[in-house]
């Protein structure tokens, strides 16, 4: 039968590899519950960088889910009272210089899942990018961080003095939760975790001076886009979506709730706008058409592309080499030049971002 010993034993063996003591002896683990099969238990971590909270995460879920007899593993992450102590004033005022270097911060989102908003966010920094301006890009989907392999990237970030060297890629310099955990493996992750590692891809990461730093953010309206607009006065948020009236009536709670976290948006990206036949050229709208001009019209914002769909552009992703990159002289790889440059306009008219929300 599992019993508490056996799960501290366990633990033991993880060890943080920066401080080099394991978990146990850190005093990491509390809240501990042995019931039957299932453990459960909370990481209190204090001044861990985010690659080691995510490794020590996935250590300790692996250790106690290899002990016989133990069915569910339930690994929280937290902040011990000593390290959460100091905060009670502070979270309506973000620091002034937590990303003193950028000069403009891009949130690309989506109503819903499946229009292709971490290809409209790629290929948008690539084509940034091939302006001449120095561009970052921040996976922040953490339950779906699809940006390494869309780049090609692969390995670890390094490290100096404790701060993350982002990834560089076609160019960019990246960040994404992906290069820090096995791939096949899922974060388990609740609305104070995810605002943590928003603060500290910004904070603790060495992003230099950068022009752009596109956020590719999770689809819905959920905690990354609360806590990312809490952290930074975002520069605007390009909203993605499809043709189709479904995915429509999700892109408009999303503008709303950007309206209320005082996001200026940017505009709208109809992508898999039309498909152009390679035999006769004929140009069919699969998931309908004037969705995206109808969104902009109802919400006075203008459409700032239409992209054509295209297996190209799939290849691309897969393959690690952007549409933008991988065939230059496409009809996609123009849009998103075009939708670059538009995105770049309207930062300049907006007169840049607006004040952090005040939530009740």
């Amino acid at each position: 039968m599992v019993n508490e010993k056996a799960v501290l034993d366990a633990l033991r063996g993880v060890v943080d590899p920066d401080a080099k003591k394991d978990v146990v002896t850190l005093g990491l683990v509390q809240d501990l519950v042995v019931h039957e099969s299932h453990v459960s238990f909370t990481l209190a971590f204090t001044g861990q960088s985010p690659a080691a909270k995510v490794a020590l995460h996935a250590g300790a879920s692996r250790v106690v889910g290899q002990i016989p007899g133990v069915a569910k593993v339930n690994v929280k992450m937290g902040a011990s009272a000593q390290a959460s102590r100091p905060a009670p004033a502070a979270p309506a005022a973000r620091p002034p210089d937590l990303i003193p270097e950028v000069r403009h911060t891009i949130a690309v989102s989506s109503g819903k899942g499946g229009v292709g908003k971490s290809t409209v966010a790629v290929n948008l920094a690539v084509a940034l990018r091939g302006t001449g301006a120095a561009v970052g890009i921040i996976d922040a989907d953490v339950y779906g961080p699809d940006i390494p392999l869309m780049l090609g990237t692969r390995g670890r970030p390094g490290m100096f003095e404790n701060r993350i060297i982002p990834v560089e890629a076609h160019g960019l310099k990246m960040m994404s939760i992906g290069l820090l955990v096995n791939e096949r493996e899922a974060l388990v992750w609740r609305g104070p975790m995810i605002h943590s590692f928003i603060q500290q891809m910004l904070k603790d990461v060495m992003w230099g001076a950068l022009d752009y730093l596109v956020f590719d953010m999770p689809p819905g309206t959920g905690d990354a886009q609360l806590s990312l607009s809490q952290v930074i006065p975002l520069g605007g948020v390009v909203m993605v979506t499809t043709p189709q009236d479904v995915a429509l009536l999700d892109v408009r709670k999303a503008i709303g709730m950007f309206q209320k976290l005082n996001v200026p948006v940017l505009g709208i990206v109809e992508n898999m706008s039309y498909f152009v036949c390679p035999h006769c050229n004929e140009r069919t709208h699969i998931f309908g058409d004037t969705g995206g001009q109808r969104i902009s019209l109802e919400y006075g914002v203008p459409l700032l592309g239409q992209i054509p769909l295209d297996p190209e552009t799939r290849i691309g992703g897969d393959e690690g080499t952007p549409i933008t990159l991988r065939r230059p002289d496409s009809a996609q790889a123009g849009a998103f030049r075009d939708l670059a440059r538009a995105v770049a306009k309207r930062l300049d008219e907006v007169g840049g971002p607006g004040p952090l929300p005040t939530l009740g």
